[in-house]
Formats: structure tokens, sequence, C-alpha cells
């Protein structure tokens, strides 16, 4: 893992979640959002509300968006978790 990639984790690790997944739980409005993110930053935080645990558990609701945007979860904190776009297919980190 590259250098620049493992500060952008940290960077983010600190920032606060940039995606929130409510009652609804994941749509594929919430797909979508998390694509775009991922499309321009390379690493989201998401954190899931109390409301949405109805659907399931914070680690099986993360391994599934995970699974959905084709990412590699990084970490799952409390209900925050970071995930991440494979290396190659990163167009910001593309020299």
């Amino acid at each position: 893992m590259p250098k620049r990639f493992k500060t952008l984790i940290s960077e983010v690790r600190h920032a606060s979640a940039t995606i929130r997944i409510g009652k609804a739980g994941i749509t594929e409005g919430l797909i979508k959002e998390i694509k775009k993110n991922l499309e321009a930053m390379g690493v989201v935080k998401v954190k899931i509300l109390r409301s949405a645990l109805t659907h399931g558990d914070r680690f099986e609701l993360a391994r599934k968006v995970a699974e959905l945007t084709n990412t590699k979860l990084i970490e799952v904190r409390g209900r925050t978790f970071i995930i991440a776009s494979p290396f190659g297919k990163r167009k910001v980190f593309k020299e």
C-alpha cells in the first residue's frame, strides 16, 4: 500500500463521517453516493445511525456496503467504518 494512501486513510480516520446510513438502510441511492465519493477521494468514512441497526448488526452492514461498492473494508469502530477503493481502480492515485 503506497505511503500516500496510508496518509489519506489516517486523515479520514480523524475526520467526521461523509456518509450516514439511516433508517432506510442500504439503498440504491446510498450506494451511488458512496461510489461517487470513492471516485473523488478513494477513501470514505461511513456512520451507521442507530435506526439503521434494525437491518442488521454493524459488521454485517459494513461488509454488505463494501461488497456492493466493490471496495475493501479498512476498519469498523463502533458504528463507523472506513472503506477504500482497490488500489488499481483509483483515478486519484495513478501517477
